[in-house]
Order: structure tokens, then sequence, then C-alpha cells
């Protein structure tokens, strides 16, 4: 099929994972911003990855605060320990993103990260300008329920691109359901963290890293 332009997640294509206890760390960091002391260690785990509207609603609850602000608090300290995860040397840029620096399409990016971090990302590892668009959330609840497989993001990046037969690329099942509900054809890229990921939806194509995302958008 012939693309008229390429959307790609970020986490885990572009650029590597974060890692768990990172962001597990993060978690603790903002129930203690948020005036929780000794916080159960499983709401923690609540709101590490993951966390939907609902299961936040009942931790917050839990405790008394209030949903809007505490979930600010929590985006905010899972940004900041993913700026120094970055600067501490992880969450590195994977070395065949060079290869999209001359593919001749209209590229984007679409995240379930926050905007700020993913902004802070493509920014820091120079590659900002190989994209037109780049999508992440805002640290909102309306945002949170927009997460990927909801293709709004998504939708928002095809407008953008003026895109009707786009490929996105992902490495979540997550990813590949928010391509069919958006209508547009799906690459599972199977990095080293996704070798024997096993998937409940059929992406369009498979592939090893994005060298064949190359081959298939020529």
């Amino acid at each position: 099929m012939s693309y008229d332009a390429v959307v790609f997640d970020n986490d885990g294509v572009l650029v590597d994972t974060t890692d768990y206890d990172v962001l597990q760390e993060a978690a603790w960091r903002a129930f203690e911003e948020a005036g929780v002391d000794d916080p159960d260690p499983e709401h923690v785990e609540e709101v590490v990855v993951g966390v939907t509207p609902e299961s936040l609603s009942e931790v917050c609850e839990r405790y008394g605060l209030s949903v809007e602000e505490f979930w600010r608090v929590r985006d905010r300290a899972s940004h900041e320990a993913q700026r120094e995860h970055v600067h501490a040397g992880g969450k590195q840029l994977f070395d065949d993103v060079s290869t999209l620096s001359d593919l001749d399409l209209p590229m984007g990016v679409v995240s379930s990260n926050q905007q700020e971090t993913v902004d802070f990302l493509l920014d820091h590892y120079g590659v900002s300008g190989l994209f037109d668009t780049a999508y992440g959330r805002q640290p909102t609840i309306s945002d949170l329920r927009r997460k990927k497989p909801d293709p709004h993001f998504l939708e928002k990046a095809l407008s953008d691109l003026d895109a009707e037969d786009a490929l996105y690329v992902g490495d979540r099942e997550s990813d590949i359901t928010a391509a069919v509900n958006a209508g547009v054809e799906s690459a599972f890229i199977r990095r080293p963290h996704r070798e024997h990921h096993e998937l409940s939806v059929q992406p369009d194509h498979e592939v090893a890293d994005l060298h064949d995302v190359r081959a298939l958008c020529r």
C-alpha cells in the first residue's frame, strides 16, 4: 500500500521505555507532594502506569484528594522523573531513528505520555524537526480518557498531516487498536522489549525496527 503519512508512537518506538522504578518513585513522590505521607503501596501501584479515571477517582476518594489536582501533581512528578532519567543516561533515542531523516513523507508522533515529556524528548535528542506534528496528553482527566486505544490524538495528527492512508507504528496493543479505531493501517514494532509479546489484535504489519518501517513506506 502507498501511504501518504506515517505516525509513530514515542516510548518504545523512537526512544527507549522508562525504567519502571523511575515511574514508581515518581508516584510515591506525588503522594508525598499531595500531603499523603503513608499511602497504601497498592494505591501507589494503581497510579504508576495504566491508570484510568475510574481507578484514579477511587484512590483519591480514599485520601480525600481532588482528582484533577492530584492528577496534575502525579503527571508533573512523572514528567520530572523522566527528565532526570534522560539526563542520567536513560531513555535513549534508538539509533535507527536516523533512517527517517530523508523519508519523503509527512511524519508525526502520537504518544500517551505527557505533551511536555514528548516535546522535551524530541527537542533533547534533536529530532523534533523530523516531525510535522506531535501529540501527547495534557495533565487533565479529559485527556487521560483520550489515551490510546482512543483514537483522539491520532485523528488530530492525521488531520494536521492531511492524511487519509497513513501508517501508525507502535509497540503496544493499544497502539494497534487506536489505528483500527482511526481507520488507518498499523505496524507493530518488535523491539527487544516486545520480542515475545502476544497480541489479541492483528496488526497490518510486524516489523523489527525502523529500517523495516522505512521499507514499508517507500
